[in-house]
């Protein structure tokens, strides 16, 4: 709150941390619902509505987030929708000793005077959009959408592990995941065509965490991974 010249007191709104190009959400599934909602917004419509107005954010907006484990106290299961909104998820397992080696002397090291810019915001949306102009034909298309329908329990087509562990299966945002997903892998690799192992080597990343386990599965403790891996198995690559 400010106040004038002439006494009178006034609110000034101030741009935080979500406008910028990259944010991280630290131990993202520790925030509060009203955190939650605010992300979900951001993330979904790139704006920011705060006392009734809102405010696009502009430019290249990416959100990073980390997540503890449920059984830590304190945390929760994100919403399935909070879930779906996210591209992918990278599980990472517990550093080596030689991988903690280098995080060790990184971190006791580091000066931030030798950090240099390696690309601009507008390079990267270039980027992007290359990748999103790769040609994807059909029978490619007919795969992405074979590889969600699969992951659904009320699907006949799906493996019995889906049908008998899996509570809720991916949305159709997953399949357009899934295929944007292909196209970066093709991308990177220097190519300008898609190939079925491009949707292959994507789909863990992106369905992994679009899986809803029921109760019999969390019981048994079934990793998400294992059910997309039984998914796979039943296309031909």
């Amino acid at each position: 709150m400010l106040e004038n010249e002439l006494g009178k007191k006034y609110f000034e709104f101030q741009k935080g941390p979500i406008f910028a190009n990259v944010v991280l959400a630290d131990e993202i599934n520790r925030a509060t619902p009203k955190t939650q909602s605010a992300l979900l917004e951001a993330r979904q419509e790139h704006s920011v509505t705060v006392g009734g107005a809102t405010r696009k954010l502009e430019g290249m907006f990416f959100i990073l987030a980390t997540q503890n484990p449920l059984e830590m106290e304190g945390a929760y299961p994100l919403p399935e929708a909070q879930l779906d909104r996210f591209f992918c998820k990278i599980s990472t397992p517990y550093p080596t000793n030689e991988e903690m080696f280098d995080i060790v002397r990184l971190a006791s090291t580091r000066d931030p005077s030798t950090l240099r810019q390696v690309v601009t915001p507008e390079e990267v949306l270039e980027m992007g959009r290359l990748a999103n102009s790769i040609p994807m034909a059909d029978d490619l298309i007919s795969l992405v959408v074979r590889i969600v329908k699969n992951t659904r329990p009320e699907e006949a087509t799906a493996p019995e592990s889906i049908r008998k562990f899996a509570r809720y299966g991916a949305s159709p945002r997953a399949a357009l995941s899934l295929a944007s997903a292909a196209k970066i892998i093709a991308a990177l690799d220097g190519r300008y065509n898609l190939a079925a192992k491009d949707v292959k080597q994507a789909a863990p990343s992106i369905l992994r965490r679009r899986i809803v386990l029921n109760f019999e599965g969390q019981a048994e403790n079934v990793s998400t991974d294992e059910l997309v891996a039984d998914v796979l198995r039943g296309e031909k690559f």
